[in-house]
């Protein structure tokens, strides 16, 4: 069996003598795998702790997750004695003279005492010369500073196309089995679920697969929306990302032929041809514009149009009063996002998230880390993650984020034309199931000038309540009577816009 890149990564790590290998995840029985099959090729024993066991020795079989009789593998023998606490396993450890892998689970939340600090350190040192090696676990490993100095780390990203494939083939095989579920699943059908399950944990895909089987007593194509309903659900709870499946975002995006006529290029970044060219993705692109001007819109329009599911990061979440939480939340959320891929990642109002980042901003310098985090994962992401960023204040917007080869190309959002106007009545009425050809739409177009998509929009909206109060049908000269009474903000913010014209006629592409 080949082995997995987190294999080999480990692999490597235990045979260059590193003592101390660090994998930040919830996904145990993931760990358990890889390290089962690492000790069973290198031929050394292992052993396992937790503060609820204390250190036990492993039988040492390898079985991958997705095995039939997986839960019995790795079967556990009775504990050393007096090894539940940290410090007097990780003496024990020292004492045993015995090369193997050790895998300390949550041992991270017990090294804020120093005495636990230091036995660790002590042990490093013993094991430095030899394979011996101590593997630590958690959903984040927080070492203290002389002990990280000497730490690896592995990553354990999110599982692939090909774990999920073989765990859709589990549960198939266990539902059939056990549960008489109908199984009804073409090989596009499972290609299908496994690219919906993308973005899970093992143990997430397991579950949401059962449930959509179990709900109606059948697996088939109709089950691909239940889990991607089910993923919305488990990321949104996650508090970093939202979700969108392609068939929840909207199809229609009124204007920005500048805007389409760049993305029916750059799709062909993502084309078999253009790798075989070995040409690079797009990484994405920023759109500046006043509020209301369809920015938001266009990152949906972008994502349905290329049958992409989209991903907003509302960067606000990623700040956390602890030290180093914040850059763990950004690491998860592009993790995430990678895992998904190929996706599309909206960052909203993106001058909010790294606004601070040219000095203190009063927050001892983490938004400047976020920023250089977020520059160097932009640079150098491999995974098909396209980054559609918004922003309405361009003054806040760091000067590196604007320089050429940051995006593929940073575009302006005006003021809606005559042209766009009269595509965004047109919109707006339908959706209310107004008949537009009733309307003086050039009437409407003239009266509408100065205003934003968002703006017309309201207008329709609020007419219509009107009319409905009145008990009277929708009419062009009680629409028009209801965009005059509002004031747009081309005119209330009138310096601001034209200070954004200045500096997109030398810097940005118009999205008109």
């Amino acid at each position: 069996m080949s082995l997995s890149q987190p294999a080999r990564d480990l692999q490597t790590l235990v045979l260059s003598c590193h003592p101390l290998i660090v994998i930040e995840t919830i996904e145990e029985e993931r760990v358990a795998a890889l390290l089962a099959q690492t000790a069973q090729d290198m031929q050394m024993p292992m052993m396992e702790w937790s503060y609820a066991q204390g250190l036990c020795r492993t039988s040492g079989t390898f079985r991958a997750p997705w095995d039939e009789g997986y839960a019995k593998s790795g079967n556990q023998a009775q504990a050393f004695d007096g090894t539940v606490e940290p410090a007097e396993m990780l003496k024990h450890i020292a004492e045993l003279k015995v090369q193997a892998i050790y895998w300390l689970k949550d041992l991270g939340e017990h090294l804020r005492d120093p005495k636990v600090a230091r036995h660790l350190r002590e042990v490093i040192g013993a094991f430095a010369q030899n394979r011996t090696v101590m593997v630590v676990t958690g959903e984040r490993v927080e070492l203290p500073g002389a002990i990280a100095y000497d730490a690896a780390y592995c990553d354990l990203k999110l599982p692939n196309a090909q774990e999920l494939g073989r765990i859709v083939r589990q549960v198939v095989r266990h539902l059939s089995a056990k549960n008489r579920i109908q199984i009804h699943l073409e090989p596009a059908d499972e290609v299908a679920l496994v690219h919906a399950l993308s973005g899970m944990t093992l143990n997430q895909a397991r579950q949401s697969l059962s449930y959509a089987a179990m709900e109606d007593g059948r697996l088939d194509a109709s089950d691909v929306s239940n889990i991607l309903h089910r993923k919305s659900q488990i990321i949104r709870a996650g508090g970093l990302l939202e979700y969108f499946p392609v068939e929840d975002l909207p199809t229609a995006l009124g204007g920005f032929a500048g805007l389409k006529t760049w993305l029916s290029r750059a799709r062909v970044g993502f084309s078999p041809q253009a790798q075989a060219l070995n040409l690079q993705p797009p990484k994405g692109i920023l759109i500046v514009g006043m509020q209301g001007c369809g920015k938001s819109l266009a990152a949906k329009a972008i994502a349905r149009a290329w049958k992409m599911p989209l991903l907003k990061l509302d960067a606000g979440r990623l700040y956390n009063k602890y030290v180093g939480e914040s850059e763990s939340n950004f690491r998860k959320a592009v993790t995430l996002a990678e895992g998904i891929a190929p996706a599309v990642l909206w960052i909203d109002e993106i001058e909010k998230s790294f606004g601070n980042s040219g000095g203190d901003g009063g927050d001892g310098g983490l938004s400047q880390r976020l920023f250089g985090s977020f520059l160097t994962w932009l640079q150098e992401k491999s995974q098909e993650v396209f980054v559609v960023a918004t922003a309405n204040d361009i003054s806040k917007i760091p000067p590196e984020l604007l320089r050429k080869g940051r995006f593929d190309e940073i575009f302006f959002v005006d003021l809606p034309t005559a042209a766009e106007r009269e595509t965004i009545l047109r919109l707006h009425l339908k959706k209310r199931k107004q008949e537009p050809q009733q309307f003086d739409l050039a009437g409407l177009v003239a009266a509408t000038d100065g205003f934003n998509g968002a703006e017309i929009e309201q207008a329709v909206i609020t007419a219509l309540y009107r009319a409905l109060h009145q008990q009277q049908a929708l009419e062009t000269e009680l629409l028009i009577t209801q965009i005059r009474e509002m004031i747009p903000l081309s005119v209330a913010r009138r310096a601001d816009l034209e200070r954004l014209r200045a500096i997109a006629q030398t810097s940005f592409v118009s999205a008109s």
